[in-house]
């Protein structure tokens, strides 16, 4: 059995090689964007990739490389299942919807006649969401009816850039306040008013559609939950101050007593129904109930996850032991692979 891994700086890789490294796994280094990816993992059993949902070069062949590998009798990761949905708010909407999962009442339209009509009679303030964008970037609280009508305006007219130029200064700026990144980052956000990434060029704008959730008042922090091989981690994420967001804030928190189990039980149900490889959902409680914002297979790497204090299995059991979440995930590769084998 071997096992090849896209290597890049930063993301999953360099854990997942330690971790094959130190249970004597079998594995190869390789280069996804290579031609001939294809024929180099002849001598493969499984490919891990993690794509990054803002690398242009991922977003065009991603997804598309992985599900052919899977096709042809590979074990991948993420396999389909598990990343069909990522980086796609829309999509995750109607799965969630599908398997009866708690999300968030949300509501998508694709004509500007049947958005502004719904404007019209819904209950303000409303969360309006881009597709795609993660650490809260591409969510904005619309307080009133002229705002909802302007930016359904927006999404069926000029649409709208997948680098908000203001957004992304005022985030380097609110990371530079809290300690995270340097002046130089907050430079490189203002030069972005003159020149556009290399992904948005890619991607192109987004329009011809229009995406709201309920907003959920009162709520002053997440709780994001990862499930990866029967085994569940939870972060505690509070609010921005003076805002509404919790994703992207920094403000952490991993004490067990944290936790209600039944946001635990959830995301293990939810995880079964999806059969998923690895699991990240942020819920909310709403009257004491766990209801879902969104749904994703990668998280920050590194002390994100690395401060929890342990795990629960599926019977919520709780293990305090060190974290390893990349190493799950070979495991359950791995344990594919065999079970291929065995047949």
């Amino acid at each position: 059995m071997k096992i090849a891994i896209h290597h890049k700086q930063g993301g999953f890789s360099k854990k997942w090689i330690n971790y094959c490294e130190e249970q004597s796994i079998d594995f190869k280094k390789v280069d996804c964007y290579s031609s001939n990816i294809v024929y180099e993992l002849e001598d493969c059993d499984g490919l891990m990739w993690h794509f990054h949902h803002m690398n242009p070069k991922d977003v065009l062949f991603a997804k598309q490389l992985l599900f052919s590998l899977e096709h042809s009798g590979k074990q991948v990761f993420p396999d389909f299942k598990t990343m069909w949905h990522f980086d796609d708010k829309v999509a995750q909407k109607y799965l969630l919807e599908s398997v009866d999962a708690p999300l968030i009442p949300s509501y998508v339209f694709y004509s500007k006649e049947e958005a502004l009509k719904w404007v019209d009679h819904a209950r303000f303030p409303k969360v309006f969401k881009l597709r795609s964008g993660s650490g809260a970037s591409h969510v904005k609280i619309l307080n009133n009816r002229d705002q909802g009508r302007n930016a359904v305006s927006q999404a069926f007219g000029r649409g709208f850039s997948q680098y908000d130029k203001l957004g992304s200064v005022k985030e380097r700026m609110y990371q530079y306040k809290q300690g995270n990144g340097g002046v130089i980052n907050v430079l490189k956000g203002i030069l972005r008013f003159a020149a556009p990434t290399e992904f948005s060029k890619v991607k192109g704008k987004e329009r011809g559609y229009a995406y709201f959730q309920d907003f959920i008042s009162g709520l002053d922090h997440d709780i994001r939950v990862i499930v990866i091989n029967g085994k569940a981690i939870a972060i505690k994420r509070l609010v921005r101050d003076g805002d509404f967001r919790a994703s992207g804030s920094g403000k952490l928190q991993y004490k067990r007593e944290l936790f209600d189990e039944s946001i635990i039980n959830e995301a293990f149900i939810l995880s079964e129904k999806l059969v998923s490889q690895s699991l990240a959902i942020d819920f909310v409680l709403v009257n004491g109930v766990p209801k879902i914002l969104e749904i994703s297979y990668g998280f920050p790497e590194g002390p994100f996850v690395e401060n929890c204090e342990g795990y629960w299995d599926k019977s919520l059991n709780w293990h305090r032991k060190n974290v390893n979440t990349e190493g799950w995930m070979v495991e359950s590769v791995v344990k594919e692979i065999k079970r291929k084998e065995d047949r």
